[in-house]
């Protein structure tokens, strides 16, 4: 296996043999200080185990979008040598964020209070840099930097809406509330948008019945008790 990308909570893994792509998913998790934080862009420490939760719930969650046809890039996953298998996909510097609550940045950035609900849910692309702070991205200049062709913003937004509806149920049946997340879409052979990296709670934020916001590392914990029940 060769490196061919590595990540603040995964690396990308290929096989030269076959050429098969790999994720593998690692024990980091991000946050600052030693207080994770699945916003954050640093990393904040690792937790043994992580990597191997982290692998069975993104497996779970994307067999799950599969279900109700929204496109992966995942194969399969072995949870012994914490791999997930996935598709060849061009996936541009793009993170897709859908808001049902003010939280986090969105607060600091607008002084908007805590909590603020968003109906209908909004809607925010950032560029992937860590270095300039993941600035917020237009269509416009998504396709002139060459990232999307025109037409697949909105395909992606669309695409971005109905994955929200997915998690929302699925988290609201272990009595947790979805407030926002982020997910990266990438293209296969045939140009068709898919759902790539991971979806975990390295990638959202949630609220627990009692009003609290429970980092990702507690929030594994609480749905991997649910499904694996």
């Amino acid at each position: 296996m060769k490196t061919i990308y590595s990540g603040k909570t995964k690396d990308v893994l290929v096989d030269e043999a076959s050429g098969n792509h790999f994720l593998l998913y690692k024990d980091d998790a991000t946050g600052a200080d030693g207080v994770f934080d699945p916003g954050s862009n640093t990393v904040g420490g690792s937790v043994a185990g992580k990597g191997k939760s982290g692998l069975t719930l993104s497996a779970y969650f994307f067999e799950l979008l599969e279900e109700q046809d929204i496109p992966t890039h995942y194969l399969g996953s072995d949870l012994d040598a914490g791999l997930m298998q996935v598709r060849t996909v061009t996936v541009p510097p793009l993170e897709f964020i859908l808001r049902y609550s003010a939280a986090g940045s969105m607060c600091r950035r607008f002084d908007l209070e805590e909590g603020a609900p968003f109906d209908p849910p909004y809607c925010e692309v950032t560029l992937k840099n860590d270095e300039q702070g993941d600035p917020l991205i237009s269509e416009r200049i998504c396709i002139m930097k060459g990232f999307l062709a025109p037409g697949e913003y909105d395909q992606c937004i669309e695409l971005l809406h109905r994955i929200g509806e997915v998690l929302r149920k699925e988290l609201a049946d272990i009595d947790l509330s979805l407030l926002d997340f982020k997910v990266e879409f990438g293209f296969d052979e045939n140009r068709t948008i898919v759902v790539a990296d991971e979806v975990t709670p390295d990638i959202w934020r949630v609220q627990d019945s009692n009003g609290n916001i429970p980092n990702q590392v507690d929030c594994a914990t609480l749905i991997l008790e649910s499904i694996q029940k």
